[in-house]
């Protein structure tokens, strides 16, 4: 078990519920996240990471506790639609953002960032600012800084929207690769292109509780 949802509710104010008393288990391994863009897919996912609080019920983690700030910082790497970097800084300075919150030593940083950078085609974008690339390339970066700190659990929001068919088959080899370790993910997608060969389950959205 990855996540345990105990009869989860959650609205946004003034809006119909997204979640009305949802008790799912999510296992482990690579769950697909699929449906239509507003359909509840980002939401379930800041809830697994504890960026949203339910209304009522319970999200446990495999601990057997609540996604808490030390969830968020060491076990978790998430990737935001929005994407959620720095513009001013420097890719490379985003990435060593994140390693220090985790902990890491500079030397772990350093070797971590490069090996991120290079395998998600970026070395030649390190020393450039946030704000100057585009949606694929943010989308990628975003990516590196979450796989840094080399967390349990990866939680993706439509990690190939902007990316090309390439980048797109870089990132499935990636999930594979991810899984091979014994780690877990959780993506939400409705790009069809994206079909990583081990999947432990498949939500379609919306959801029934």
């Amino acid at each position: 078990m990855l996540f345990d949802l105990q009869s989860v509710s959650f609205a946004y104010p003034g809006r119909p519920p997204v979640f009305n008393a949802l008790t799912r288990t999510l296992p482990a391994g690579l769950t697909l996240l699929r449906g239509p863009s507003g359909c509840g897919k980002s939401t379930l996912l800041k809830l697994l990471a504890g960026f949203l609080p339910p209304d009522s019920g319970r999200v446990l983690t495999a601990a057997g506790t609540p996604p808490d700030a030390e969830f968020q910082r060491l076990r978790v790497g998430f990737v935001f639609q929005q994407f959620n970097l720095l513009p001013l800084a420097t890719v490379r300075r985003n990435l060593e953002l994140a390693g220090n919150l985790a902990g890491l030593s500079s030397q772990a940083i350093a070797t971590a960032a490069d090996h991120w950078l290079a395998h998600l085609d970026l070395m030649a974008l390190a020393d450039v600012r946030a704000e100057t690339l585009s949606g694929g390339q943010l989308q990628r970066a975003a990516l590196a800084r979450a796989l840094l700190k080399n967390p349990d659990v990866l939680l993706l929001d439509e990690p190939t929207s902007g990316l090309d068919d390439a980048h797109v088959a870089r990132i499935d080899a990636l999930l594979a690769d991810w899984l091979a370790t014994g780690r877990s993910a959780v993506v939400s997608t409705h790009d069809p292109r994206l079909r990583p060969a081990r999947v432990s389950a498949e939500w379609r959205f919306p959801l029934e509780s």
